[in-house]
């Protein structure tokens, strides 16, 4: 059964991310032909995330109840809607219609927590990490696919990139209706193995999973840069254009794929989930400062693959860290809160952006991020040494004599 569910999240969040992938990196130019400032771009995005914020530990709960397919389903023919409003809105130029698209998408975009619920569900241990991975393959993947085939159909009619996204989230919708299994059975209220909300208080109040939260949190502050400013700051300092842009975002979902397509598994037999974790914030710290510091393609181009790389590495890490400490009964639960701040950091994240690139340059963003990084990497390496004090104290009671 595992094998099966891992082909089906993955091309679940595959065709998702395609459609994802086909309308963010044209976002900017968009709300541009409607009248928009970045400032505006930010609050769009923001709007977003705040409604996945609100939506996403909910739904995980849901599913921990009713089961992962009834979510995963709902939240795909939510965004399938979302997609046709945002076509009208790209038909008509309505930036208040635009936001509406948004706030749909947002209000239904659990799958993600569900589906990596569902793998933590037939998982356990390294294969927990690489399952974990191939959901982020799926992302990449799509990331890599979804820009370039954005910017291949924009020049079509402008509401050809969301119809064709629209497409996507239906076509998913029909084959995890007909072909996914369901991993958790519903469990009816009060019932053993029923998440109780003073057990996910106790789960909340454990280190590592505030640990985990915050660098979710500081993680997606810097790819909000990445989506809010990359596609300016190309096109303010290099003449790109929105083809352009969209081969940057899909390069930047390539270097995930590479990651997370086969490596993470075996770098994740081999070292620790929190060393992984650390390595990959150092990775997107690079990033940022080299993206924030371009002026020529090279160096630009080598700051989103090393943001890439960074992403590939510490997201399936995270996912795997929170389901592990979860328990079995919350996965859903405690993975929808560990999306949730980092939807909370793509709130907040977007409007601090484009704010910073209005008033402060280019560059502004992408310091940002790296400071960002740089805390990441700081409660990442407070993780490592409790994590060895826990072993350490562990095994020193194995060993005492009884």
């Amino acid at each position: 059964m595992a094998s099966r569910v891992l082909f089906f999240v993955f091309a679940t969040v595959l065709f998702d991310m395609v459609g994802f992938g086909i309308v963010i990196p044209l976002l900017p130019f968009y709300v541009r032909s409607m009248g928009g400032s970045a400032e505006v771009l930010g609050l769009l995005l923001g709007t977003f995330a705040l409604m996945q914020t609100v939506a996403t530990p909910l739904l995980g709960r849901l599913s921990d109840r009713f089961g992962r397919r009834p979510i995963i389903l709902a939240s795909l023919f939510g965004n399938g809607v979302a997609m046709l409003v945002f076509a009208v809105a790209a038909e008509r130029e309505w930036l208040l219609l635009l936001f509406l698209s948004r706030i749909l998408a947002g209000a239904t975009a659990g799958n993600l927590a569900a589906c990596q619920a569902a793998v933590a569900d037939v998982t356990s241990g390294p294969e927990r990490a690489a399952g974990m991975g191939r959901i982020g393959a799926g992302i990449g993947l799509g990331l890599v696919i979804g820009p370039v085939l954005g910017s291949a159909i924009s020049g079509l009619h402008p509401n050809a990139p969301p119809l064709a996204a629209a497409f996507l989230a239906f076509a998913d919708l029909a084959g995890v209706y007909f072909l996914m299994p369901e991993t958790r059975e519903a469990v009816p209220d009060g019932a053993a193995g029923s998440p109780p909300h003073r057990s996910l208080r106790r789960v909340l109040t454990e280190v590592p999973i505030l640990a985990v939260m915050a660098i979710y949190f500081l993680t997606f502050i810097c790819m909000t840069n990445v989506q809010v400013s990359l596609a300016l700051l190309a096109d303010a300092r290099l003449g790109w254009t929105a083809t352009e842009a969209g081969h940057l975002f899909g390069l930047y979902g390539l270097m995930a794929l590479l990651v997370q397509g086969g490596a993470i598994g075996k770098i994740s037999r081999r070292f620790p989930a929190v060393n992984v974790l650390a390595g990959g914030t150092v990775a997107i710290g690079l990033g940022m400062a080299a993206i924030g510091a371009a002026h020529s393609p090279g160096l630009l181009v080598t700051g989103v693959a090393l943001a890439g790389l960074g992403a590939g590495l510490t997201n399936p890490m995270l996912a795997s860290l929170a389901s592990q400490h979860a328990g079995a009964a919350q996965q859903g639960a405690i993975l929808g809160l560990a999306q949730s701040a980092g939807s909370a950091a793509r709130t907040v994240g977007p409007v601090w952006s484009g704010f910073l690139f209005t008033r402060l340059g280019a560059a502004a963003p992408f310091a940002s991020g790296f400071a960002a990084a740089a805390l990441s990497l700081a409660v990442a390496m407070l993780l490592r040494r409790r994590t060895l004090a826990v072993r350490s104290v562990t095994e020193d009671a194995v060993a005492a004599p009884s």
